[in-house]
């Protein structure tokens, strides 16, 4: 299997940004649903995206406690509000 899609990132999915993991997946689906690989090629791909849409879930699951704390008054531990004049 030398020949692997040269366009797969080398990031690794825990070490991506929301938008980085979003954007790949979106790819990812893209080449899926316009065929033409193997049936090898596209389990990779089904692989990766399933991967990147957890990378994404843990960013949406993050960023909603951080709201639900801010919102609630409480702060999830390591978490500083700045200028509060506390």
């Amino acid at each position: 299997m030398s020949d692997q899609d040269s366009s797969t990132p080398d990031a690794r999915p825990a070490d991506m940004s929301y938008e980085q993991a979003r954007d790949e997946l979106i790819d990812v689906v893209r080449k899926l649903e316009a065929g033409g690989t193997t049936l090898e090629e596209s389990l990779a791909l089904w692989e990766r995206g399933e991967h990147l849409a957890a990378v994404c879930q843990r960013w949406l699951d993050g960023a909603r406690a951080r709201l639900q704390a801010a919102t609630s008054g409480d702060r999830p531990p390591g978490v500083e509000t700045s200028g509060s004049g506390e």
